[in-house]
């Protein structure tokens, strides 16, 4: 099972946000490329970006600084945020990112999903962020009427990478993983699950490496590894 640091980017700097709540941005870092060489240096095997001002704005605003840490790293980079149109994830695909992770185009266009996962498979992890039952969209400031489960059935026969599914009411509340969802997510996904949300202890990575058997490929974390909650070595593995 992967441990993925997550680096979230608000105005060139490394933050996170309480609950996707852009209100409760707390800043850890300036230089996001010295937290990408430290995750590495740690032995992070893959490396989870944000673009948080482009999932607010619906564009990448942070293309060029992701493609520098991107090319600046020998493991795979994964990023998402405001990524919507076919050129930016070619931009991205043909610069050194691993993965594009789509979410909101993706949510209101399986069809448009289809065709770039047929052009590039295994290139693209769909975002499933759920509260409640239900997807949220536009950098989470909207709520769909989606249900996340009809959502994952709907990926079947796609090429791709895998899912993230993140539990909205648990991202950067460090309050430990909720299970519940995610072993129902698990039970209709054809792909690989990459869960993100409350991953805060070894007692966490514990509990989801049991996962692993059923489909569970990683997990994301970010607050726990800044607050210090989760070294990322001992995450690493206790996961391996």
């Amino acid at each position: 099972m992967l441990v993925i640091p997550a680096i979230d980017l608000r105005n060139h700097k490394v933050v996170r946000l309480f609950q996707g709540d852009y209100e409760k941005t707390k800043v850890y870092g300036e230089n996001p490329e010295e937290y990408a060489r430290f995750f590495r240096q740690q032995g992070a095997k893959r490396l989870h970006i944000v673009d948080l001002d482009g999932a607010k704005e619906g564009k990448p605003v942070h293309k060029d600084l992701v493609i520098k840490i991107a090319q600046g790293l020998d493991i795979p980079v994964q990023v998402g945020g405001g990524i919507r149109t076919e050129e930016d994830v070619e931009t991205y695909l043909k610069n050194g990112v691993s993965q594009v992770i789509l979410g909101t185009k993706a949510v209101s266009s399986v069809d448009w999903l289809r065709t770039l996962c047929n052009k590039y498979p295994q290139k693209i992890i769909v975002s499933v962020d759920v509260r409640g039952e239900k997807i949220a969209i536009a950098g989470w400031l909207e709520t769909s009427e989606v249900n996340y489960l009809d959502f994952i059935r709907n990926l079947k026969g796609l090429k791709l990478f895998g899912i993230i599914l993140t539990l909205i009411e648990r991202d950067g509340t460090q309050k430990g993983v909720e299970l519940d969802r995610l072993e129902k997510a698990l039970q209709v996904s054809e792909h690989p699950i990459i869960l993100a949300g409350g991953v805060s202890t070894l007692e966490d990575i514990q509990k989801l490496k049991l996962y692993e058997n059923s489909g569970l490929m990683g997990v994301i974390t970010g607050r726990a590894l800044y607050e210090g909650t989760l070294n990322l070595r001992e995450a690493l593995l206790l996961a391996e």
